[in-house]
């Protein structure tokens, strides 16, 4: 929609794990083109490419720009193809979205944050690039309540299933990755027998030690219904784990409501801001408000570049747009959104400082 609306025609790949009701999006897209009087190849659907042809459709001279989403590995391959041709990709990739419950907001609604939590991480399977997948908390009893709370509704909740078997074996694979890394499973850990690719609602645990010892690995994204809880010893220890966290869409804090954390979230915050495209204040992250202010983006390897955004006009446009400059072109040789006596008033100028629509006065 982006690329579109920055008036540009679109190629998009179907995903091979439901070309049905891609091919039902396409036909709905087709259609709108029609109603618009826009020309029909507008927008053109392919399916299935190896990652060769992928590599050159992104670097072909005729491709301005390439907006991707998927697997770190392959969009990696699709950024060093198009970087070797000068062509600007955008990528959204892999993200593990700390939750950050500091120990006053788990003394004063412990319950209720378990419930947040659970619903938000199964949501969709866990599906969302969004999904709440590790949670930082610092060692005591309300925090041993909590990670007790999670898995008795884990345990309850019926797995449903994943979008495919290569999502399945990504999932096992991921789980194995932080055990082999010293995480503990506290329940799940495998596949269920039932139809559909279904795996455990699965809960892993490390201690603050551990993680410090292998942040890379122990920060594998598990795509789907799995999370890991890392307990820091005490707010020291929070604060040295913050700094080994990669880059993520988003990053959140739950603090006491009366004020009995806010130092310690004062000191925690200016170390998760950077961290982070999006930062939220107790409210899991897979809640997302769709406005111009929205950032779906942030610092690799969530995304290819932190300095733009896959979600909200105008600001998602930018990708898909070219800076032009008019420096003292005649008038009657002007875009006619830019002349003193413009086709509509549809449109914002900046005009001396002021934003205006429509004609100049006086000109």
């Amino acid at each position: 929609m982006a690329a579109i609306a920055a008036g540009n025609p679109v190629i998009a790949k179907a995903n091979s794990s439901h070309p049905g009701t891609t091919r039902l999006l396409a036909e709905e897209a087709f259609a709108a083109l029609g109603e618009a009087g826009l020309p029909p190849a507008t927008v053109q659907l392919i399916y299935r490419t190896s990652h060769e042809d992928g590599e050159r459709l992104v670097a072909d001279p005729r491709t301005g720009a390439t907006g991707y989403t998927g697997s770190r590995s392959a969009g990696l391959k699709l950024k060093a193809a198009a970087d070797a041709a000068g062509k600007p990709i955008y990528l959204e990739l892999s993200a593990v979205n700390p939750v950050v419950m500091l120990p006053g907001a788990l003394a004063e609604r412990g319950p209720a944050l378990v419930d947040e939590f659970v619903t938000s991480s199964l949501m969709g399977t866990g599906q969302f690039c969004t999904n709440p997948s590790l949670v930082l908390l610092v060692a005591g009893e309300s925090t041993e309540q909590f990670v007790a709370g999670v898995k008795a509704r884990f345990d309850a909740a019926a797995p449903t299933p994943l979008l495919s078997s290569s999502v399945a074996r990504s999932l096992a694979a991921s789980v194995a990755t932080l055990q082999a890394a010293g995480a503990r499973l506290v329940t799940g850990g495998g596949a269920v027998a039932a139809a559909g690719y279904r795996f455990c609602n699965t809960l892993l645990r490390v201690s603050g030690d551990e993680f410090l010892e292998a942040p890379e690995r122990l920060q594998t994204e598990a795509f789907g219904n799995a999370a890991l809880v890392v307990v820091a010893r005490d707010g020291a220890q929070l604060a040295a784990l913050i700094p080994q966290l990669d880059g993520s869409l988003t990053g959140s804090f739950y603090s006491d409501s009366r004020g009995a954390d806010d130092a310690q979230h004062d000191q925690l915050e200016p170390l998760l801001r950077p961290r982070v495209g999006r930062l939220l204040n107790d409210k899991m992250p897979t809640g997302v408000a769709v406005s111009p202010a929205m950032n779906h983006g942030g610092p690799y390897p969530s995304t290819g570049h932190p300095g733009f955004t896959a979600v909200g006009i105008p600001a998602s446009l930018r990708r898909f747009a070219m800076l032009q400059c008019f420096d003292q072109v005649r008038p009657g040789r002007l875009p006619a959104v830019l002349r003193d006596q413009p086709p509509h008033d549809r449109v914002f100028r900046l005009i001396d400082g002021e934003w205006r629509r429509g004609p100049v006065a006086g000109a």
